[in-house]
């Protein structure tokens, strides 16, 4: 992962490494630092929460200034944790989506998180892009599979030219389950801990092995090292702050 560091060392953003040999394409996830918010906020609080709108405005100016994109290109949506996808012709607030897709060069498309999964694809023969927001209910529903398929029948994208990143998010030794989450998942993904009597759910795996089916090449995947609960001190994380935090940002779009 490449870092952007802020004035005091600490990066507002990361940036996927598979993305890298692209120079057509901006790509990058937030981090909790270098933003305007205080409190159970701070500091680069980008989504919803009970923040103010004033913030959370200036701390999205903040990050994609510093990546260089006009905020006005922006599309985002209001996810629902479903499966659902939005294909993107313009900037905008969709409401309803937890993936967007575009094809249109100087579209950024961006999905917030805070424990859930963010996944990233794109297709430099074509020149789509997706984001995807990919909570437990999406990843069972295979919300990473419905968005390869529909950028194949928007844009006739082949899953082997693809390249995708599985981002930050709550890490398999934190994201403790019960029985009536653990039951929609197979035993690949979960694993019972008798001492905690729960079960611990890999959502990174889970969402990587999307990408691998789609047809996507496992070494055009790349996995986020960081967990938004472990390293906490740099990621959100609604389960690790009891629901009371800011929301990471992530985002993907082709400049030229």
């Amino acid at each position: 992962m490449l870092a952007s560091p802020t004035t005091d060392k600490q990066p507002i953003f990361r940036k996927p490494q598979i993305f890298s040999q692209f120079p057509e394409l901006v790509a990058a996830e937030s981090t909790r630092h270098g933003g305007v918010s205080t409190g159970h906020y701070a500091s680069l609080n980008l989504g919803g929460s009970q923040d103010t709108p004033e913030n959370i405005m200036q701390n999205n100016l903040i990050f994609f200034g510093a990546l260089g994109i006009p905020f006005e290109t922006v599309a985002k949506a209001h996810q629902v944790h479903g499966t659902d996808i939005v294909t993107v012709t313009s900037p905008a607030r969709f409401e309803g989506f937890d993936a967007l897709v575009t094809n249109v060069i100087g579209i950024q498309l961006a999905v917030t998180v805070a424990d859930c999964t963010p996944i990233l694809i794109y297709d430099p023969i074509t020149g789509a892009v997706a984001a995807v927001h990919a909570g437990w209910r999406g990843t069972v529903g295979g919300i990473v599979e419905k968005t390869v398929a529909t950028m194949q029948k928007n844009y006739g994208t082949r899953a082997e030219d693809c390249f995708g990143y599985v981002g930050t998010c709550i890490d398999e030794c934190s994201f403790e389950v019960g029985e009536d989450v653990a039951q929609h998942f197979t035993p690949t993904y979960k694993r019972w801990d008798e001492g905690a009597g729960k079960f611990f759910v890999d959502l990174k795996s889970s969402n990587r092995d999307q990408l691998i089916r789609s047809g996507i090449r496992p070494e055009h995947v790349e996995v986020s090292p960081y967990s938004t609960v472990l390293h906490n001190q740099d990621y959100f994380s609604h389960r690790a702050e009891k629901g009371l935090t800011g929301r990471l940002l992530v985002t993907i779009g082709r400049t030229s």
